[in-house]
């Protein structure tokens, strides 16, 4: 049985119903870079009442089956091509949903605007209604912007994931256009929040309530995967101390890093002899780990690469999470080279 649209309100539960159920789909045949079975639909969103683009997969297996949304880049839109999700979910029979949550972030609608809280929160409904999703193993993973993303919605709306895996991600909107001031991201960063930061209290506002940093506290009890490159923001677009405080935000206080050892590590892209990791983690292919901590819920690693995810490494992780039960770190498996994937500058 397919799950109610319970915490709705009536007019917006009857308009789900009549738009998943009654409204034709928008898929016209294959979209470029993305396997054939992927096709391209359309979802109402609570936030306004519009209709919002996706890409999805339903294997229509005859039972509940894992949900996973993949966010685009920070450039990037829902037809980004980002075939390795699919081909995970079209393998395991899982659902999938590559969203748009209002295209590139460079508008006001974008960039983790409450339009886009709503928008996945509304994805999420209208998946469970398209498809039969076990709601306690509904995943989230993205990269980059799509990493900053999945931070963000991770604190926003934790009741909703049974595991977030984050790789290369902001953290801090206004600390990101510090180190791109001037440069298109920070003008970017601009454009979605009015002005830069200091220019006024609105846009102070804008950049405080859009980063992923002010809600993450929220995001404590759900299992969270932090990923980064030890050479990102050397030949990368963000520096690895994102992640690195990503991870201190939700520590427990005995297990955060030390503030001079994230300094260290992002100013020379090594990591100090007494806290490399001395073990080998099959799973991340030929980017051996160098650093990694865990903490209750959450685990952060450090691996020796630039701005890019290990997309097998995230995907099995994410297989062995329940929600409402511990995290699972022990992940028997080896992944394919052909897994590893970098993300634009």
């Amino acid at each position: 049985m397919k799950p109610t649209l319970s915490g709705l309100s009536p007019l917006y539960a009857a308009a789900i119903l009549s738009f998943s159920l009654l409204a034709p789909h928008t898929w016209a045949g294959p979209i470029p870079g993305w396997q054939p079975e992927i096709r391209e639909e359309s979802y109402l969103s609570g936030a306004d009442g519009s209709m919002q683009p996706t890409l999805f997969y339903d294997p229509a297996g005859g039972k509940p089956a894992p949900l996973l949304v993949a966010l685009h880049t920070w450039g990037g839109n829902y037809k980004q091509p980002e075939p390795g999700y699919a081909a995970w979910c079209i393998q395991k029979g899982w659902v999938f949903a590559h969203p748009d949550f209002r295209g590139p972030n460079r508008t006001p609608q974008a960039c983790g605007s409450e339009l886009v809280i709503e928008d996945i929160r509304s994805l999420v409904t209208w998946a469970q209604q398209k498809a039969q999703v076990d709601p306690r193993r509904i995943y989230l993973i993205g990269c980059s912007g799509g990493g900053y993303a999945a931070m963000l919605l991770a604190g926003r709306m934790p009741e909703l994931w049974a595991g977030v895996s984050q790789w290369c991600g902001i953290f801090d909107l206004r600390q990101w256009h510090a180190k791109h001031k001037g440069a298109t991201y920070g003008k970017m960063l601009e454009s979605a929040c009015g002005g830069a930061p200091g220019s006024s209290p609105e846009v102070d506002e804008e950049f405080r309530k859009r980063s992923a940093s002010h809600w993450f506290a929220g995001a404590v009890n759900v299992p969270m995967d932090l990923n980064t490159g030890i050479l990102d923001g050397h030949k990368g677009s963000v520096p690895i101390d994102h992640s690195l405080n990503a991870f201190n935000a939700i520590a427990n206080p005995a297990d955060r890093i030390a503030e001079a050892d994230i300094e260290s590590m992002t100013r020379t892209a090594t990591v100090p002899a007494a806290l490399q990791f001395s073990g080998n983690d099959p799973l991340y292919s030929d980017r051996a780990v160098l650093f990694r901590k865990v903490s209750a819920q959450t685990r952060i690693t450090v691996f020796q690469g630039g701005h890019e995810s290990v997309l097998g490494a995230g995907l099995a992780w994410l297989e062995k999470q329940v929600q409402g039960t511990p995290a699972v770190w022990k992940i028997e498996g080896r992944t394919n080279p052909g897994s590893v994937t970098e993300v634009a500058k």
